[in-house]
């Protein structure tokens, strides 16, 4: 089991924020390999799912907008709409965060995934509706099969902070 570490903004919100857009960055270089190029894993979603677990903050909502702007600047989408994806899934873990505790790791990947789903669900209705077209399904179920891939990074930062402050508990 690993140690408890304090619960100070920088180090639950800020660091993995940051590993989080680099991450993105990395994967959004244009390499191709035998013609086949990187996925785009939806990496905030692991950080902004564990936020929500870990326990309510007011600056995690802040820190979820930021990350859906970089992320619509990275991917060229509408200015706004992984910023309301990442808001939606934060919402939903924190108002079922009542429903996580104490579940089994195996529980929570379920909930990830349900989340994640419901989230990026609504981006492609409202990409549908404002562009008057379809997204591909084939791409947006690749996405959504590598971003809940990345949940054993949600929950080693669970695991890091989730005891940090038992208030929330």
């Amino acid at each position: 089991m690993s140690a408890v570490r304090s619960l100070e903004p920088w180090r639950w919100l800020g660091i993995p924020m940051v590993q989080a857009l680099a991450v993105t960055i990395l994967f959004a270089i244009p390499l191709r390999l035998w013609g086949l190029q990187l996925p785009e894993p939806v990496f905030p979603m692991a950080v902004v799912f564990a936020w929500a677990v870990i326990r309510p903050s007011v600056l995690a909502p802040f820190a979820t907008v930021l990350m859906g702007l970089f992320l619509d600047i990275v991917w060229g989408g509408a200015f706004g709409l992984w910023a309301l994806i990442l808001l939606i899934a934060y919402g939903l873990v924190l108002g079922g965060r009542s429903m996580t505790a104490g579940q089994s790791r195996g529980a929570l990947w379920v909930w990830y995934g349900v989340v994640t789903a419901v989230s990026m669900g609504v981006g492609f209705l409202v990409v549908s509706v404002r562009d008057h077209a379809m997204p591909s399904l084939i791409a947006t179920g690749w996405q959504y099969l590598a971003t809940i891939v990345l949940y054993p990074f949600a929950h080693r930062l669970i695991d890091m902070f989730e005891d940090a402050d038992v208030r929330f508990r």
